[in-house]
């Protein structure tokens, strides 16, 4: 059937785009693997009505519009090839009519405004995405259009009423939460951080969501402003989680509306060591979406928000980001020293002060050696595939894959930095080296629901594809990717 509710196209062909026609070319993709590519990301969304062959591919090059979620879905993709935000409007196509309820991140900073942003999108993800219909409503923000509005995390907000209000705004319900439920509330966000560091972001993302969702309807009753603040605090870890997980099955403008509502959350709490922690994670995203500026702004943001407040592993955390920024900024003196200053501080974690926050537990001595072995791994590609870069990056990994093989929780880290080894290898031309590594990351993406994962693997195959291909084991592991990567792709 060619119908436009089977095809998720609209509209007649007119001139041909030459906007998407150019980007196209560049990527290296034919129309059948571009078709497949849509196919699959529109599924992860929940979108099953589309269904794209390579005469739709063709017919979208030759002008006709597609209709959404299409366009969102190739501007992802296209942003994902070319590691830099691709607008749709770059491609020549036109994005549906977006309300300021669900798009943008210049919100109001404000309590009530933020429940209701949160009760809103947490719904709309809930009833509407399994359909493809959310993500047709978002775009990525980046550069000013995402900076400026996070600066004003820093602005103090105003004075609150320390205690119980006197009386309930209107629409508020009697309060119902006891001192049990509450640390129940908090114990369960432990549990789905820890599902997501061992199986990924795609198996309980939605009931990440729909636990938010409820914390909303929480927040909308009389509660004394302890209890109050407790709650923003549980729903910014929620909201920063399913940020995070969206982030990691590919729903890149879902996550940055995750991680800007937590923000606002955290802001709520009064909580600056979190709110630090979730600019961090938006400044992961721009570093993989390739703005490594943004990234930099971002964490030099929570690095001056929480600078008086937050832990030495917190810190430590975000020097090791802000090396990684600088890393694929190709600035090496700023990248070495920002690692430096990650191992000092990482020194002092576990000598005296306040017990650490569960967000933040995840940095370990594997994240660590994680984190700057990246840095030096992306400095080396930055630095023109540079050798010296590369065996700085490889005791560092090595490292790191030792811990993170130990440790047993951490299935999609372990697999990743599997991976990054594979792509030193690949740097320091040892492809037999790189196909055992990436043969053995494989194993553990079958046990894990991410993309992200997913995602490298691909690269990390198709680079060693193009530069050893007659090399028996990346043959062989060519092979091995089609068998088993399609299969771990369908279950995100």
């Amino acid at each position: 059937m060619s119908g436009s509710g089977a095809s998720g196209t609209g509209g007649e062909s007119a001139d041909r785009n030459e906007q998407l026609t150019s980007w196209f070319v560049r990527s290296g993709w034919s129309k059948g693997e571009l078709a497949r590519q849509v196919n699959r990301r529109a599924r992860q969304m929940g979108a099953h009505h589309i269904s794209t062959d390579t005469s739709r591919v063709r017919r979208w090059l030759d002008g006709e519009q597609p209709r959404e979620p299409v366009p969102r879905i190739l501007s992802e993709l296209f942003s994902e090839r070319f590691g830099a935000v691709v607008a749709i409007e770059q491609l020549g196509l036109r994005s549906a009519h977006q309300t300021p309820s669900v798009s943008g991140v210049d919100l109001p900073w404000a309590g009530p405004q933020t429940v209701e942003l949160l009760s809103e999108f947490s719904r709309s993800d809930l009833m509407l995405a399994r359909r493809g219909f959310l993500g047709t409503s978002l775009a990525l923000s980046a550069g000013p259009a995402l900076i400026e509005p996070m600066q004003r995390w820093l602005v103090p907000a105003p004075a609150a009423d320390p205690g119980p209000r006197d009386a309930a705004p209107s629409g508020y319900r009697p309060p119902r939460l006891s001192e049990p439920e509450l640390d129940l509330l908090e114990a369960t966000t432990v549990m789905f951080r820890q599902w997501d560091a061992q199986c990924g972001g795609g198996l309980r993302r939605k009931a990440v969501v729909g636990q938010l969702h409820e914390v909303t309807d929480l927040l909308q009753e009389n509660h004394p402003a302890p209890v109050m603040k407790r709650l923003f605090k549980v729903a910014a870890e929620l909201a920063e989680l399913a940020g995070w997980m969206s982030y990691d099955i590919g729903l890149h403008p879902t996550a940055q509306k995750y991680f800007v509502l937590a923000l606002h959350a955290a802001k709520e709490a009064g909580d600056k060591p979190l709110g630090s922690y979730i600019l961090s994670g938006m400044s992961r995203q721009m570093i993989h979406l390739g703005r490594p500026e943004d990234a930099l702004e971002l964490i030099h943001l929570a690095q001056y928000g929480s600078r008086d407040c937050a832990g030495p592993r917190t810190q430590a955390m975000l020097y090791a980001m802000e090396a990684r920024a600088y890393a694929n900024m190709g600035q090496p003196s700023r990248c070495k020293r920002a690692v430096r200053m990650a191992e000092d501080t990482f020194g002092d974690v576990g000598f005296g002060g306040e017990p650490e926050p569960d967000w933040i537990r995840f940095f370990s001595e594997a994240e660590l050696n994680g984190e700057n072995s990246h840095s030096y791994r992306d400095l080396a590609y930055v630095a023109g595939r540079s050798p010296t870069y590369a065996s700085l990056a490889e005791p560092v990994m090595e490292r790191a894959v030792e811990l993170f093989a130990k440790d047993g929780e951490h299935q999609r880290s372990y697999a990743l930095n599997l991976i990054g080894m594979a792509t030193v290898h690949l740097l320091q031309r040892e492809p037999e080296q790189a196909a055992v590594l990436v043969d053995q990351a494989l194993d553990v993406a079958r046990k894990v629901r991410s993309e992200r994962v997913n995602t490298r693997l691909r690269k990390t195959v198709d680079t060693a594809a193009r530069e050893y291909g007659d090399v028996a084991e990346v043959v062989r592991l060519t092979d091995l990717l089609a068998s088993r990567l399609p299969e771990a792709a369908e279950a995100v």
